[in-house]
């Protein structure tokens, strides 16, 4: 199952089925969205972890439920699942211990950081089971890694090692204990202003995607002129406080 819980300005989502290494089931993978949209409605979160339960991230699809799972490309469960985490509006970080496998890489790809234990492992086995990788993973795969990297990863099917994660982009960080770095991580997120984040990601998601950027910096550029961060910004630098940034998204 996922358990959610909101402490202070952070949404955590724990992948909770150590019995099987946190593999996700069917409704695992309809649970999620549904919890996104629970936070995206909270305005008290500021940032959304991804984590797993027992010493493991996620074992991938619950390979028992693939028939259910692994249907054509537009009503796959683990793509829906990963398309409203990567567009979560507001900044989504996996803490990654343990195996993170098939679909586990799928979701933590879907995050916008990710950070992991030195011992972590990491691997995309569809060519274990004759599967052909989701489209949109795929493209967010060779977004993160490039061509030759995630073709080494589909091709093979192999698991690799944290710091070959880190080498070829996939991780961010490799860390003693990733849940402590990312608690500590969220905090500065969270000290930090919203509306550049949520601009950032935008306007980023829209440059790999080959979308029209001057357009979304428009929208965000009229959204900060009456958003009253960069008056606070610019008074707490000269005044040596932290910020207490106003704004905050509308609702969608």
């Amino acid at each position: 199952m996922l358990h959610c819980e909101v402490a202070g300005s952070v949404g955590t989502i724990t992948i909770d089925r150590p019995g099987k290494r946190n593999a996700m089931s069917a409704e695992m993978w309809r649970e999620l969205p549904r919890i996104l949209d629970g936070l995206a409605a909270d305005p008290s979160v500021r940032a959304v972890v991804l984590t797993g339960a027992g010493g493991n991230f996620c074992a991938g699809a619950d390979i028992g439920e693939l028939d259910a799972i692994h249907r054509d490309d537009d009503t796959h469960l683990s793509t829906a699942a990963e398309r409203a985490l990567a567009a979560f509006g507001k900044p989504t970080v996996a803490a990654i211990e343990g195996v993170c496998v098939g679909g586990g890489c799928q979701l933590a790809a879907a995050c916008d950081l990710r950070f992991a234990a030195a011992d972590a492992r990491f691997g995309i086995t569809p060519a274990r089971l004759g599967i052909v990788y989701p489209v949109a993973a795929t493209v967010r795969l060779v977004g993160l890694v490039g061509p030759a990297s995630a073709k080494y990863l589909l091709y093979s099917a192999e698991l690799i090692g944290a710091d070959d994660a880190l080498r070829i982009g996939f991780l961010n960080e490799v860390v003693p204990d990733p849940r402590a770095r990312v608690a500590e991580f969220t905090r500065t997120l969270a000290s930090r202003s919203l509306l550049t984040q949520c601009a950032t990601k935008d306007i980023v998601d829209a440059i790999t995607a080959g979308g029209d950027v001057r357009e979304r910096a428009a929208r965000w550029l009229m959204e900060m002129d009456g958003s009253g961060e960069l008056k606070e910004g610019a008074a707490a630098f000269l005044e040596r406080r932290t910020p207490d940034f106003p704004w905050t998204p509308r609702p969608s």
